[in-house]
């Protein structure tokens, strides 16, 4: 085995127990923000609907700034200090009494995902050959609802204790990620050359086909801060129990465990990428009409059902389809 191919396998692994730290640490703590914060603690739904929104904001639409810094001076640097400053975020979190403390926390994970998020990506286009990329990126989504649940599930069991401890718990496991990274990611180079930071967002920008691709991304980035705020809320209404919240992710582990994998192998054999994507997110926006209307835990659920079965189809042929388009000589700024 060459020394390429064997960077490559074990690139491989080391992506999966990185994501799967990553997920853990997320899943731990934001899924029951409504819950603390709405519910418990009787906050406008609003102010922490700034809040989600702030943190996806942040980490979405500034992405391309860390990518293109990453792109300069490498994946590693970046990768340590977003994941760090994600800790810290969650840390502030544990403490937050005021909406502008939750908003500032929500501001440090964003921009601490903004850091990381990017250069993790661009490492799987580097690692991952393109005919496997759908397949990897399916096999990262499985590991990210089985993730949820265990975060979730273990949230919600801190949450009966305290809410500090939820927090402490997610900023533990990104600084354990942290430090993982920090020891074991070598300081690879994410693109074939060391692109300057204005340079690598500039052809960002002047590619038009890819610009047009990420706008109409915004309507799923919209769909998953109101998943993220409405249906915990909407399941503990429901249900009289925080507790139920799991459930949610269970029936998500559930489906992606059995149908992810099967549905991108068969999908990506008879139809186009963005034809995938843009059904996958017709079905995950009908889902959501009706959510307001429901009364009964059954009903929501098959609605929850419903729209997990369209970001199934969504989700691989997204991430699929962003490194089909990226460029290898900025894969950062592009991720």
């Amino acid at each position: 085995m060459s020394r390429v191919s064997q960077a490559r396998n074990l690139g491989k692994y080391f992506l999966l127990i990185d994501n799967m730290l990553v997920v853990l640490g997320f899943f731990v703590v934001f899924p029951l923000i409504s819950i603390r914060f709405v519910d418990q603690m009787g906050w406008a739904a609003v102010m922490v609907g700034i809040a989600l929104g702030l943190r996806q904001f942040i980490q979405q639409g500034l992405g391309i700034f860390g990518g293109a810094i990453a792109d300069r001076f490498g994946a590693k640097p970046m990768i340590v200090t977003g994941m760090l400053m994600r800790a810290a975020g969650f840390a502030t979190m544990g403490i937050a009494h005021e909406p502008w403390l939750l908003w500032f926390s929500c501001l440090l994970s964003g921009l601490g995902g903004t850091l990381f998020d990017p250069p993790r990506s661009a490492l799987v286009v580097k690692l991952i050959r393109p005919q496997q990329r759908g397949r990897f990126f399916s096999l990262l989504m499985m590991q990210d609802s089985a993730g949820a649940v265990i975060g979730a599930l273990l949230g919600s069991w801190l949450l009966q204790y305290d809410f500090r401890l939820v927090c402490a718990t997610g900023a533990v496991l990104f600084v354990l990620c942290a430090a993982f990274n920090a020891w074991l990611l070598p300081a690879w180079k994410l693109s074939t050359v060391r692109t300057p930071v204005r340079e690598g967002m500039t052809r960002v920008m002047r590619d038009k086909r890819f610009v047009t691709y990420v706008l109409t991304l915004a309507g799923y980035y919209m769909l998953a801060v109101q998943v993220m705020l409405m249906l915990p809320i909407m399941v503990n209404d429901v249900a009289g129990a925080p507790s139920a919240v799991k459930w949610m992710y269970a029936i998500e582990a559930c489906l992606s465990l059995t149908l992810l994998y099967p549905i991108a192998r068969w999908s990506e054999k008879h139809f186009r990428l963005e034809h995938r994507l843009m059904a996958g997110l017709l079905i995950m926006s009908l889902s959501m009409m009706p959510v307001g209307m429901v009364s009964g835990l059954q009903q929501l659920f098959t609605l929850i059902c419903l729209f997990y079965i369209g970001s199934i189809i969504a989700d691989p042929a997204r991430e699929t389809l962003s490194a089909s388009m990226s460029d290898e000589r900025a894969r950062g700024s592009y991720m």
